[in-house]
């Protein structure tokens, strides 16, 4: 019981000290904290999530936004996600996201896909564009399914493009 707890302690600062990083860096600003409803047995203790996107105080995370609620989801799964590794299949994380925060989400799944492996569904085009390959399926007859692969690099080779659509 005390290397689990000592496991728990450990884990949860990590994931604590990027929680606020992560959250600085997808909302550009403000804080975000996580703490202990009871210190004293971590074993049994809820976690209370404390976040204040840029120019807002917030007493209670309802009220903040649909959007804003998930975008702080999501800052706190990447917290936990760098402590712990691992490739994951995201089905429409960012659905509930504003066009700004798609971008913003975007970008960050490219700069940390350099580490871990992502599978997104999705239907946001902001993260399409982000994608290094696409995968659709489509019916082009009754019954006959279809997968599309589309590899962007070999697009921006064959276009004279980098990555991103930008011209050489």
């Amino acid at each position: 019981e005390r290397d689990m707890k000592t496991v728990f302690v450990d884990s949860f600062n990590k994931i604590n000290e990027n929680f606020n990083r992560v959250f600085v860096e997808l909302f550009g600003g403000g804080s975000a904290e996580l703490s202990l409803s009871e210190p004293d047995d971590v074993l049994n203790s809820g976690i209370e999530i404390k976040a204040a996107p840029p120019g807002k105080i917030i007493k209670n995370l309802m009220q903040l936004s649909g959007g804003e609620q998930a975008f702080i989801g999501i800052a706190l799964f990447f917290a936990i996600l760098q402590v712990n590794p691992t490739p994951c299949i995201l089905d429409e994380i960012e659905a509930a996201l504003d066009e700004v925060n798609i971008v913003r989400f975007a970008q960050y799944i490219k700069r940390y896909s350099r580490e871990t492996q992502f599978i997104i569904i999705t239907h946001r085009r902001g993260t399409m564009e982000a994608a290094d390959r696409l995968y659709g399926v489509t019916m082009p007859q009754r019954g006959i399914s279809k997968v599309l692969v589309l590899n962007i690099a070999d697009i921006s080779k064959e276009k004279g493009e980098d990555w991103n659509g930008i011209l050489r």
